[in-house]
């Protein structure tokens, strides 16, 4: 794994914010020149610091523009059934992050779908379909005052 010093974190920062910056305007900001930005994302990438690059849709424009986070217990805790769960949450594409998680319930769920009734049938078609659910609890987002998702 790379070092991270106080300018590699300083590029990783400045990545996070804008993953199409010039090596040029990159190194600006972190008082390097651009080949020695370079060098130094180049690193970052090969040694797996930096797992990609991503657009950020908006969610509206996909169809996603009603989002919640579902908290899902399961009936059983055993591998066995986190395995199905996973399996089944793998195939929907209303699901856009999911977490195994610690606490009262097995998973946490970011799902975007268009409206209420999108969701609703969601809720009960999809992940009410999936035999080792025992409870569902649902989240309405009402904003994202800070996301830094990429």
């Amino acid at each position: 794994m790379s070092d991270i010093d106080q300018i590699n974190a300083q590029i990783l920062h400045e990545l996070q914010r804008d993953g199409r910056v010039s090596m040029t305007e990159l190194g600006e900001r972190v008082g390097l020149s651009a080949s020695a930005c370079q060098r130094r994302v180049q690193e970052l990438e090969r040694t797996g610091v930096i797992k990609g690059y991503r657009a950020v849709i908006d969610p509206a424009v996909r169809g996603g523009g009603f989002a919640t986070l579902l908290a899902v217990g399961l009936s059983s805790h055993d591998r066995q059934s986190q395995l199905i769960f996973e399996r089944a949450v793998a195939r929907a594409p209303q699901v856009r992050e999911c977490h195994n998680i610690t606490g009262t319930v097995e998973y946490i769920l970011r799902i975007e779908v268009a409206d209420i009734e999108a969701y609703k049938r969601f809720h009960t078609e999809v992940i009410g379909a999936i035999e080792v659910v025992k409870t569902l609890t649902t989240y309405v987002i009402m904003s994202s005052p800070k996301d830094e998702r990429a």
